[in-house]
């Protein structure tokens, strides 16, 4: 992340103090992702309060689309269109492409 997004990279403060991690911001961030906790809940397990998870998770997802963006955010083409269905097909979903939860498919 440190890479990819200055934001993620150790600052210290006015007074001289180291300030949050590039992990303690992303494990808020991989928290709210994975357990669809709310931002202000970070701040008991990690010490980081609402504002500054909120901060970290936009920065995260803007790293992401960066370094992932150009492959896994493209536009399908008819080739990726047909290889999806197919692996669909394989595990039994014939027809379905694109719904993650599985309730508006045919």
């Amino acid at each position: 992340m440190e890479v990819h997004n200055p934001y993620f990279k150790q600052r210290t403060d006015a007074l001289g103090v180291l300030c949050l991690s590039y992990l303690q911001n992303v494990i808020a961030v991989h928290r709210i992702l994975s357990y669809g906790i709310h931002a202000y809940l970070t701040d008991e397990y990690l010490r980081i309060g609402k504002t500054i998870t909120i901060e970290s998770l936009r920065a995260f997802v803007k790293a992401i689309v960066k370094v992932f963006g150009d492959w896994y955010l493209k536009a399908l083409n008819e080739a990726d269109i047909c290889r999806l269905l197919s692996i669909g097909e394989q595990h039994g979903f014939s027809g379905m492409l694109g719904s993650i939860d599985c309730m508006h498919w045919k």
